[in-house]
């Protein structure tokens, strides 16, 4: 009776408050359900959001990719904008891919734990969005292709535990400075242990901590990260899982730049991993082309040249992620050649111009120039900022998703001649400074 009594007060104090209740708009091709805290044991104790991009040229969706936001009451909201990311778009878009992004409600001082173990009715939720998410958008396949998972710190609990608990739904998981664990922990009760089946062995995973949680810096409040990364890569290496270790060289717990990192790693999971025709089974990651590098180290080579010992390397999967890799864990610097795309669309209206854009693959979009009559007359935004990272055009939070509100792709000539007909163009410029045609 007390635990009931308790989870009642908990829906009372989790109803919905600002700015859970203000989001951003879900007009197709986006779309989102809600649901209320559940008070019956098991369930999910907070309110919870999903809203989910579908790309509007696709016509059966090959797979979901989840972009899953990290404990905390900022962090929740945070989640509120991440179907909205232009760069998360295109991977989604190239795989025929639906991109979802949760919020769950949870006041600061609550237990993280009650979402982000999946066992606490988080599991059972998502399911049940993609159910309710496939009838809104008329994609009822959204409730049984495969899911490639990104997770920041509790997020990252949360998509290691759904590799655990349903191997063979997933395609791939990048887990951000935070893992499933695989011993009890003594001073956090609400911590359960997670076993490892078989089937968990053949999803390819990635560990993404940044230095400062315990690698180069053994203090403070993100000092355990490392070591909890360091066990669960070991324990799943040991016995032949496809998992690598990707250390953050510029940063503690925020992002930083790893989405240049996690973005291109995931595109090779799921080049290979995902069934050409939507419902078909999924195909495994082949053994042959994979590259190793010792744990912590900074060179990679292909399987067949390795020195050290497998059983304890990264796993890479092939020699393009291998050397994108070895940029990242020395300074991030991902090398990029090919431009962004062009935008399109580009429309007047009295001195306010708008546009459509797409985000390159590699790098995103730090930029838009303004063209007037052959001459640059303006940037949107003029300064693009990122407190995280490289700067990008829609900002970003420390859950890696774009700043609230929105970016608009507008721009207003305060200095265009009245009367005169002018013509205009715009410029994509993504973050390593590549220019569009």
């Amino acid at each position: 009776m007390r635990s009931l009594v308790f989870l009642a007060l908990a829906v009372s104090l989790y109803a919905q408050q600002p700015p859970y209740d203000v989001f951003p708009s879900a007009d197709p091709p986006y779309y989102r359900v809600r649901y209320e805290a559940s008070t019956k044991p098991g369930e999910l104790i907070f309110p919870v959001n999903y809203t989910i991009w579908i790309p509007p040229s696709v016509k059966a969706v090959r797979g979901v990719i989840v972009h899953q936001h990290g404990c905390g009451e900022g962090s929740c909201k945070s989640g509120l904008t991440g179907a909205f990311d232009l760069h998360w778009q295109a991977l989604a878009k190239k795989h025929e891919c639906a991109l979802l992004s949760p919020s769950y409600e949870q006041p600061e001082k609550a237990d993280c734990q009650m979402w982000c173990d999946p066992r606490n009715g988080s599991s059972a939720a998502f399911q049940k969005c993609l159910v309710d998410l496939g009838a809104k958008s008329g994609h009822p396949e959204l409730s049984k292709v495969p899911w490639a998972l990104w997770g920041h710190s509790g997020g990252g609990h949360w998509a290691g535990g759904m590799v655990l608990m349903h191997p063979g739904r997933v395609a791939a998981a990048w887990l951000r400075s935070g893992v499933p664990l695989l011993t009890p922990d003594e001073k956090r009760t609400t911590i359960k242990a997670h076993t490892i089946p078989d089937a968990a062995l053949k999803v390819p995973v990635m560990c993404n901590p940044g230095t400062k949680e315990g690698v180069t810096v053994k203090e403070g409040r993100f000092a355990g990260v490392w070591p909890a990364n360091e066990a669960f890569f070991t324990a799943m290496r040991a016995k032949g899982a496809p998992i690598g270790v990707a250390v953050d060289p510029l940063t503690a717990h925020e992002c930083g730049n790893s989405r240049y990192m996690a973005i291109s790693w995931l595109d090779a999971c799921l080049s290979v991993r995902l069934a050409k025709n939507s419902g078909d089974p999924m195909n495994a990651m082949p053994e042959e082309g994979a590259w190793l590098a010792p744990l912590l180290g900074a060179e990679a080579s292909p399987a067949a040249k390795f020195a050290g010992e497998a059983s304890k390397a990264v796993w890479l999967p092939n020699e393009a992620i291998a050397k994108a890799w070895m940029h990242f864990v020395k300074d991030t610097a991902i090398p990029d050649s090919t431009p962004p795309p062009a935008p399109t669309n580009v429309r007047v209206n009295g001195s306010e111009l708008a546009w459509d854009a797409e985000a390159d693959l590699e790098s995103g979009i730090a930029s838009f120039i303004i063209e007037r009559d052959g001459q640059e007359v303006g940037s949107v935004p003029e300064q693009p900022k990122n407190p995280f990272g490289r700067p990008i055009f829609q900002g970003l939070q420390y859950s890696d998703t774009p700043t609230n509100p929105l970016v608009k792709m507008t721009f207003t000539d305060t200095k265009a001649e009245a009367g005169k007909k002018h013509a205009y163009r715009v410029i994509a410029v993504n973050t390593v400074g590549l220019k569009s045609k």
